[in-house]
C-alpha cells in the first residue's frame, strides 16, 4: 500500500534520498528513517511539523528563526556537503558516454563551466574536477580504468593522396587549356573543372579536412558550396570580367585570349588546387598539436594561451606555402601571380574549412557569402550605373578600380571575410571543446 500522494510524486532521480512533503521535490544527503523508528522524524514529519504555527500567546524572541527556516536550512547544509553529486546528475549523459576525462572536461567548458566555477566544486580546474566525475559514474559495475592518453590523429598514406590529387587534375587541365585551341578547348576545361571539383570533395571527406567522427560527414551550412564555387570560379575568370565591364561592357571587343571575351587567371585557379595538400597538413599539425596541449594542461586559461600561437603559426605556414606556389605557378605559366586576391582567398577558404571541421558551420557561411556577395555586386553596379539618372550607384566600385585594378574588389571582400574569420577562429578554436576527442579514430 503505497502512502499518501505518493502517485503524484515524480520519479526519484538519482541521488535523491528523501521526498521533503512541504516543498513537494526530492532532496539529497538527508537520510532515510523509519516512521515507527524511535530514532526521530522523518524529514517530511519534522517539516509539517516544523510548519505547525506557534500556540496563541506563546513568546517569541526577537530576531529568532522560525523552527520551520532552521530545519530547512539544515537539511540544505546536508544536501550541499556534496556538490559534485548535483553537478553529476545535471551532467548525468556527457559523463556516462566520455570515454575519457579528457572529453568530459570539454563539455563542461561547452556549458560554461570554467575553472572558477570549478573552484566552488573544491577543485583548482576543469580538467580535475572532470576526473572526479569520470571517476564517479558507474561502468556496469566494473571499477573505472584509468585515463588513457588523448588520441593523436597519424598521417595515412590515403589521405594524403587525396590531397594530391586536385593539384595533379588542376595541372593537367591547365596543360590542356594551353596546348588544345578551337572548340577543343573548351570540352577540355569543362573536363578538368569537373574533375578538380570531384578531386576536392574526396579530399574534403577525408583526412584533417573532414568533419570530426560520429558527425555529419561532409554537412555544410546551406549555400557553403554554393559560395565556395563562385569565389573560386571569380578567381579564374572575375577579374577579366570587371575589367572588361569597367572598360566598355559587354558588347567591348576581346581584350584577352583568342578563343575567349576576356582573360582566364590560370596561375592563381592552378595554385589554389595545389595548396589543398599544405591545407591539410597545417589542419593535422593544428589538430595533433592542440591535442597534446589538452593532454598536458591543468586549465582552461593554460590551454588557450598554447593553442593560440599554435593556430597563428599554422595559419602562417599555410600562406606562406601558398605565397611559394603562387610565384611557382606565375613562374611556368607566364602569368601573374595575382597575389593579393589568391592570398586572402586562400585564408578564407582554409579558416572556413578549419571551423567547419570543428563544428562551427554558421560562421564560415556568412563570411563565404558576404565576400560573393561583394563579387557579384561590383560588375553589377557598373552595369546599373549606365541607366539614366543611376551613375551614382558605379561611382564607388569604378573609382576603387580606377586606383587599385580589378584586383582590388576580390581582395578587399576575401581580405575582410578572413579577418573575421580569423578572430572568430582565435576565440572558438582555442577551446578545450573544440578539440575533444570523439573516441573514434580518424
Amino acid at each position: 500500500m503505497s502512502e499518501p500522494g505518493a502517485l503524484d510524486r515524480p520519479a526519484e532521480p538519482s541521488g535523491a534520498d528523501a521526498w521533503d512533503e512541504r516543498s513537494g521535490e526530492w532532496l539529497a544527503g538527508v537520510e532515510r528513517r523509519d516512521p515507527g523508528s524511535s530514532e526521530g522524524p522523518t524529514w517530511g514529519e519534522a517539516s509539517a511539523g516544523a510548519a505547525r504555527p506557534a500556540a496563541p500567546g506563546a513568546p517569541v524572541r526577537p530576531g529568532a528563526v522560525p523552527e520551520s527556516g532552521r530545519s530547512r536550512r539544515k537539511a540544505l547544509r546536508r544536501g550541499a556537503g556534496d556538490p559534485v553529486k548535483a553537478l553529476l546528475h545535471r551532467h548525468r549523459e556527457l559523463c556516462e558516454r566520455a570515454v575519457d576525462s579528457l572529453e568530459i572536461a570539454a563539455g563542461l567548458e561547452a556549458h560554461g563551466v570554467t575553472d572558477r566555477t570549478a573552484a566552488r566544486f573544491r577543485h583548482r580546474d576543469v580538467f580535475s574536477l572532470a576526473e572526479e566525475l569520470y571517476a564517479r559514474v558507474p561502468r556496469d559495475g566494473a571499477p573505472c580504468p584509468p585515463t588513457e592518453p588523448v588520441h593523436v590523429p597519424r598521417v595515412r598514406a590515403g589521405w594524403v593522396l587525396l590531397t594530391l590529387l586536385p593539384g595533379a587534375l588542376a595541372a593537367a587541365a591547365a596543360t590542356g587549356l594551353r596546348l588544345t585551341h578551337g572548340q577543343t578547348r573548351p570540352l577540355v576545361v569543362l573536363g578538368g573543372l569537373l574533375a578538380v571539383a570531384l578531386a576536392v570533395r574526396a579530399a574534403l571527406r577525408r583526412g584533417p579536412l573532414a568533419t570530426e567522427p560520429g558527425t555529419s560527414p561532409g554537412r555544410t551550412a546551406p549555400g557553403t558550396r554554393a559560395w565556395t564555387l563562385w569565389l573560386l570560379g571569380y578567381a579564374l575568370l572575375g577579374d577579366g570580367l570587371l575589367h572588361a565591364v569597367a572598360t566598355g561592357g559587354p558588347d567591348a571587343p576581346p581584350t584577352g585570349a583568342p578563343d575567349g571575351p576576356w582573360p582566364v587567371s590560370t596561375a592563381p585557379a592552378l595554385a589554389l588546387a595545389l595548396a589543398c595538400a599544405p591545407a591539410a597538413w597545417c589542419a593535422h599539425l593544428l589538430t595533433a598539436g592542440a591535442r597534446r596541449r589538452l593532454a598536458g594542461s591543468r586549465g582552461l586559461e593554460d590551454f588557450t594561451a598554447a593553442v593560440r600561437p599554435l593556430l597563428l603559426g599554422t595559419f602562417a605556414l599555410f600562406l606562406s606555402a601558398l605565397a611559394a606556389l603562387l610565384t611557382l605557378c606565375g613562374a611556368v605559366l607566364h602569368e601573374s601571380a595575382a597575389y593579393p586576391q589568391a592570398l586572402t582567398l586562400g585564408a578564407l577558404l582554409l579558416l572556413a574549412r578549419l571551423l567547419t571541421v570543428h563544428q562551427h558551420r554558421h560562421a564560415p557561411a556568412l563570411a563565404l557569402g558576404a565576400a560573393a556577395a561583394i563579387e557579384v555586386a561590383a560588375p553589377a553596379l557598373i552595369l546599373a550605373g549606365r541607366l539614366p539618372g543611376c551613375a551614382f550607384l558605379a561611382t564607388p566600385v569604378q573609382t576603387l578600380v580606377d586606383a587599385w585594378g580589378p584586383a582590388a574588389v576580390p581582395a578587399l571582400a576575401c581580405g575582410a571575410a578572413a579577418l573575421t574569420l580569423l578572430a572568430h577562429a582565435l576565440r572558438t578554436l582555442t577551446q578545450a571543446s573544440a578539440h575533444a576527442p570523439t573516441g573514434a579514430p580518424e
